[in-house]
């Protein structure tokens, strides 16, 4: 059987999640990167034993503190290339077996930095989510859980928008969300036709 394997991403603010649920209502896998890490950091999660020895401060009942983390982060610069080489095979190992076990013939692969961390190159195509630089801001700030440094830092760390969708299969504009879901039905269709022909 011949699979297609999307890859959707989208800067921060851009309405990623709220973007793979609704291709989830469309019937679709979903493979999402940061709620795989949020299990691989619960109890009994693959990082908390390796990351609690690397990091022992940032071991909180069981489980890792990302706080904890994120301050270690603040004050070592070399510890965040000690956390990703622990978690990054780890969740790359999650992916394999969703991808080893989902049978559908297409599959959505959720991943925040697909173009920086190269994660494109195992899909067959990539849907960006878009919206103007001035709503991603205001929809960031709304949700009153970031500073506006905090938020400048979190986009210094991410690929431009105009280049993620210069180098996009598709760009979802989330502006709306009936202009969302309309687009995610189109891409859909188009990736069937695709397979039908295939």
């Amino acid at each position: 059987m011949t699979r297609y394997v999307l890859g959707l991403t989208g800067g921060i603010g851009m309405g990623k999640s709220t973007t793979a649920r609704m291709f989830a209502d469309e019937g679709i896998p979903v493979w999402d990167a940061d709620s795989t890490v949020h299990r691989l950091y619960s109890a009994g999660g693959a990082a908390v034993a390796p990351l609690s020895q690397a990091f022992p401060e940032s071991l909180v009942s069981g489980a890792i503190d990302r706080g904890a983390l994120k301050a270690r982060i603040a004050a070592d610069p070399t510890a965040l290339k000690r956390i990703e080489s622990i978690v990054h095979p780890l969740v790359g190992q999650d992916r394999a077996e969703f991808l080893a076990q989902s049978t559908a013939d297409i599959v959505l692969l959720d991943i925040p930095l697909l173009f920086e961390g190269g994660s494109d190159r195992m899909c067959d195509g990539v849907a960006v989510v878009s919206v103007p630089a001035d709503v991603q801001r205001a929809r960031v700030l709304d949700r009153g859980t970031m500073t506006p440094a905090d938020l400048d830092r979190i986009l210094a760390n991410q690929m431009p928008d105009t280049d993620k969708r210069a180098r996009a299969t598709w760009v979802i504009d989330t502006s709306t969300l009936e202009g969302a879901r309309t687009k995610v039905r189109a891409i859909l269709s188009e990736i069937r036709e695709k397979l039908r022909n295939a």
